[in-house]
């Protein structure tokens, strides 16, 4: 929890009970989006292999051993299954990064967490960032709304621990270094294969953070 450009830490919640065992109408439902994420998964790799308009509904449906209209049962159609895909992952960049810098010891910390955090992501998702990056423009209107919204999220939440780091630097600037650095950090799809996962990662820590640093001083 940020409190006066500060973090403190919270004491760790209990754990929770073990759920009950689901009904036979949440064990469906758990199915169901276990599908999805398959579909979703599935739909990524060939958006990025092939770009949007290069799969069809049929592509989707064999890549997951089902027919092509089956995919109905889960989406609309395929540009609701861009859309889902993307604003799934804006909406977990942002959550995941924002809980991060809320449980840093300070901004530094923060900072650090919110490196390590997308620097993971990109190493592991190379599919979606590439979809991201080529096939935005190809997602209805009001979901392309939403995705930008939370990327502007996921944008205000390095500014400000940025801007705790370095109170005297303009938002202006801060905000158009996170954007470069995004730039830097999502450039696995083309870089990743250079180096072995671990020196990938920890270059491209160290050069998000002199990026940062920079424009922070």
């Amino acid at each position: 929890m940020r409190e006066s450009g500060s973090r403190a830490r919270t004491p760790a919640p209990a754990p929770p009970a073990p759920p009950a065992p689901p009904g036979r109408r949440g064990a469906v439902r758990a199915s169901s989006k276990l599908r999805r994420e398959e579909i979703l998964a599935a739909a990524a790799a060939l958006f990025a292999r092939r770009g949007f308009h290069g799969v069809s509904i049929d592509d989707i449906g064999s890549a997951v051993g089902m027919s092509g209209p089956g995919i109905y049962r889960h989406f609309p159609g395929k540009e609701a299954v861009l859309a889902q895909m993307l604003l799934g992952i804006s909406q977990r960049l942002l959550d995941e990064g924002g809980r991060r810098a809320a449980d840093a010891a300070d901004a530094a910390d923060a900072l650090d967490a919110l490196l390590r955090w997308h620097v993971s992501f990109a190493l592991s998702q190379p599919d979606l960032i590439t979809v991201h990056n080529r096939e935005l423009g190809n997602v209805p209107e009001p979901a392309r709304r939403q995705i930008r919204r939370l990327q502007r999220l996921y944008v205000e939440e390095w500014v400000t621990v940025l801007s705790e780091l370095s109170p005297r630097a303009s938002q202006a600037s801060l905000r158009t270094a996170v954007h470069a650095t995004f730039g830097l950090l999502n450039s696995t799809p083309h870089s990743a294969a250079e180096l072995p996962p671990e020196a990938m990662a920890d270059l491209l820590r160290a050069m998000g953070r002199a990026a940062l640093t920079a424009a922070a001083s």
